[in-house]
């Protein structure tokens, strides 16, 4: 494990502290959390199964998969990851996946285990605008298909839709060319921060259309953007103030990923990680 050491508060020696201040102080941002199984990737590969139990134990109720080529339910059936998922108590509330093959066939599987959302992580910088808009236009067939079975969809963003292209900022011409009723996004908030913008900015501009989010640190200063992460609450993005605006703006899913680590393993990460937004208290 981490050293992170033992916070203690003052308030544990404080004698009949007033309703209102115990109230105040046990009350959690966030009620659940997830996070974004990528994250100890390693791990998973050697034990799907033993790796979720941990991670359950640390306080995530909610899962993000991804293809890590034993398929979105790592080699189980549906009957076993379902079985797993009720022992631990916690849900599988996403899948990033290629969504442009075998569309029926998981999301077949996303019925039958209780995924909510196929999500789309990557795309790629496209040369030229209409490049976007025809990929927003392949987004709306998906969403579509999706929404008929009672499934739904979702885009994953990087950087580089957050750079200006022809004048215009690709992920605006995403947002407006996909049907919201189709169509929904996951924000990255490490992506968009380091691509030098704020994601306040973007979840006030369309609000409810991001209705998941990934939640990473980045390490101050400029540096290659693909090796700034840290740990939650090392990092210089403002995540209390983030997830309590967010969530008056459509924010439904709160997903930890973390790609770089500075020190320790990825699952003492998530462990880390864990505590942190555990820890965060609504003001």
């Amino acid at each position: 494990m981490l050293g992170l050491g033992v916070a203690v508060s003052p308030l544990q020696f404080c004698t009949s502290p007033s309703k209102e201040s115990v109230a105040t102080e046990s009350e959690p941002l966030l009620s659940e959390f997830g996070i974004q199984l990528y994250s100890v990737k390693e791990d998973m590969a050697i034990d799907p199964a033993g790796t979720m139990r941990k991670l359950a134990s640390y306080g995530y109720k909610q899962f993000e998969g991804f293809d890590g080529g034993k398929g979105i339910l790592w080699g189980m059936s549906p009957e076993e990851f379902n079985g797993l998922l009720n022992e631990i108590g916690a849900k599988m509330v996403a899948t990033h996946c290629n969504v442009f093959e075998n569309l029926e066939e998981q999301a077949q599987l996303a019925l039958q285990t209780g995924i909510q959302y196929l999500i789309c992580p990557w795309i790629g910088p496209q040369k030229s605008i209409e490049e976007y808009k025809n990929i927003a236009a392949e987004f709306n067939q998906i969403g579509e298909k999706l929404n008929a079975l009672g499934l739904k969809f979702a885009y994953h963003n990087h950087d580089y839709t957050f750079v200006e292209l022809e004048g215009q900022m690709p992920q605006d011409v995403l947002m407006t060319e996909t049907n919201p009723e189709w169509v929904d996004f996951e924000m990255d908030m490490y992506w968009v921060y380091v691509a030098g913008i704020d994601p306040k900015d973007y979840l006030s501009k369309y609000p409810s259309r991001f209705k998941l989010c990934h939640v990473k640190d980045a390490i101050p200063g400029p540096g290659d953007p693909h090796q700034r992460g840290t740990l939650l609450g090392q990092g210089e993005i403002p995540y209390s103030d983030l997830i309590a605006q967010s969530q008056g703006l459509g924010m439904e899913f709160f997903i930890v990923e973390q790609e770089q680590f500075p020190s320790g393993t990825p699952m003492e990460a998530a462990e880390a990680n864990a505590v942190y937004l555990s820890g965060l208290q609504k003001s």
